[in-house]
């Protein structure tokens, strides 16, 4: 009898019971891999925070990275309550807790490191192509601007999805759409077309970015000797920028739509919905990786990042004197002959 009620407010809830989610993957794989990359971000942002401590903003790209370690750092913070939920190692409260709150938290989070990385190509793009041209945005003043307003967003977006909830149950928080409202339900599907919005127009900005770039580098190596090898390299390194951006969020922006559509949708295909929930929970994954990636942004384009981090000060002390060594070695055997 149960099953004939078709009211949208009961919408999310017949699904549930309806269609049985398979959770044998995403309870024993995934809360091992979140493990090791909780674990693994932890430990590379808690070291990119105290050095970022230790730099002074001065600069927009640095303001930009410092609110990109910021994101990541939410992000990480939010994984043991996904590892805890869906391992089922806690109270079936916690999940009620993950749907509601921290998992809002994490796309927030992930969003506004979304927009700070296409922040960070907009920032390399103009010093390889404008150098020394000063312009309104690139002051500090901009990027503070800029960057607050782009939290202060990304909150009021996020807010309805901790709000337009009902009271959670052992039975509903066993998909999190089982416990929202009907308003919550619309508002839902309008944060994830939002969503794809912010990040296929951030992405097909970086590659408008990278074009000119790369066009600037192409015609760089065909204008100017090997002695402008240098800053070559060093502009070739902006691309780890766009390498690590669609390696991390590509395919979970591919998969999110459907997936979306098939929680708020009554007549999706049982076996389907499961497929897009393995394929959403493995993509996004892949997105939380960033967390372990963005540091080696710092490191290979952030000078003053690399002068900080002490090993990478004690191994390039290491390579001069070594190199002082062999200059002056060299220097007495042509002095001796």
């Amino acid at each position: 009898m149960f099953e004939t009620v078709n009211t949208t407010g009961m919408q999310g809830f017949n699904k549930s019971e309806r269609c049985p989610r398979d959770t044998r993957m995403t309870q024993l794989l995934f809360p091992v891999l979140y493990t090791v990359v909780f674990l693994t971000g932890i430990l590379l942002n808690t070291v990119a925070f105290w050095v970022f401590i230790h730099i002074p903003s001065n600069s927009t790209f640095i303001i930009y990275l410092k609110n990109t370690l910021v994101a990541d750092l939410i992000m990480t913070l939010m994984l043991p309550f996904k590892i805890l939920s869906d391992s089922h190692l806690a109270p079936w409260q916690l999940r009620g807790f993950v749907c509601t709150f921290s998992s809002v938290v994490f796309y927030e989070a992930m969003y506004v490191g979304i927009v700070m990385l296409g922040l960070i190509a907009f920032d390399r793009f103009l010093k390889i192509i404008i150098p020394f041209r000063k312009t309104v945005v690139k002051k500090t003043a901009f990027a503070k601007i800029v960057t607050t307003v782009i939290w202060f967003l990304m909150f009021l977006l996020s807010l309805p999805n901790m709000i337009l909830n009902k009271k959670a149950t052992q039975p509903s928080v066993k998909k999190c759409a089982s416990l929202k409202s009907p308003l919550g339900l619309l508002w839902h599907q309008v944060v994830s077309h939002t969503c794809q919005f912010i990040f296929w127009t951030v992405f097909i900005l970086m590659l408008l970015f990278y074009v000119v770039i790369a066009k600037k580098v192409y015609n760089s190596y065909r204008k100017f000797n090997s002695k402008e090898g240098k800053r070559k390299r060093l502009e070739v390194k902006v691309f780890i920028v766009m390498a690590v951006f669609f390696v991390c969020f590509a395919p979970f922006h591919f998969v999110r739509v459907p997936y979306t559509y098939s929680q708020t949708i009554n007549k999706t295909d049982c076996r389907l919905e499961n497929q897009l929930f393995i394929a959403k929970e493995a993509t996004l994954f892949l997105a939380t990786t960033n967390i372990c990636m963005d540091p080696l942004i710092y490191i290979i384009l952030c000078k003053k990042f690399t002068q900080k981090v002490p090993c990478m000060r004690w191994r390039r002390t290491r390579t001069a004197a070594s190199s002082e060594e062999h200059h002056s070695s060299q220097t007495d055997n042509i002095t001796l002959a």
